[in-house]
């Protein structure tokens, strides 16, 4: 991602972010869009209001997604950048000020191709701040499953298979997230979705 500001300014626009909590969260995830059950995402936060969306219509590998709140309202943009060798993932943080918008680049998502695999499970790094190459997120992407690890190695979300009190899974297209408490829901379900992309969910 190129970069258009100093890690400092990504620092005091993270920590003003209203999509963090005090405890940890759990929503759901339906891998539907609302608009004529088409492809994306509808997400509902545990009182079952839908808090993020992702619409793409009858496009699914689409090159570029937007996530959106429940008003509609881009929080991020998606966008594949297939170069070649290795393609990687950018995604764009919305920002408005009442009377315009931008996009301002925020992450990046690459695949790490020097780790040992086990059956189906990806490794991916994930670059905050548009002008560092550190990774400050994890991700590993099995068939069933999302996890989201910062640098330290600690666990900062979670995607997996429904399951409803009685022990019974849910439909392959519905899904647990837990987010961790101090940590961006806005900027975990980017991630997702990145995820949903790659495995042709969305």
């Amino acid at each position: 991602i190129s970069s258009s500001s100093s890690s400092s300014s990504f620092s005091s626009i993270s920590s003003s972010n209203s999509y963090v909590s005090q405890r940890r969260e759990t929503f759901t995830l339906w891998m539907k869009s609302l608009v004529y059950h088409g492809n994306g995402c509808t997400v509902y936060d545990s009182n079952g209001q839908i808090v993020y969306r992702i619409d793409n219509y009858n496009i699914k590998r689409s090159k570029e997604v937007h996530l959106m709140d429940s008003n509609g309202k881009v929080l991020f943009s998606i966008r594949n950048r297939k170069v070649p060798v290795f393609g990687h993932w950018d995604g764009y943080k919305w920002s408005y000020d009442g009377v315009t918008s931008k996009e301002i680049p925020w992450f990046q998502v690459k695949k790490i191709h020097n780790v040992r695999k086990g059956d189906n499970v990806n490794y991916y790094n994930v670059i905050l701040g548009c002008n560092s190459e550190a990774s400050c997120y994890n991700i590993i992407l099995a068939t069933r499953s999302i996890k989201i690890m910062n640098h330290q190695g600690q666990l900062v979300a979670e995607v997996k298979q429904k399951q409803a009190s009685s022990g019974v899974l849910f439909g392959d297209d519905v899904l647990t997230l837990v987010v961790e408490p101090h940590v961006d829901h806005s900027l975990v379900m980017a991630l997702v979705t990145v995820c949903g992309l790659i495995h042709h969910k969305i």
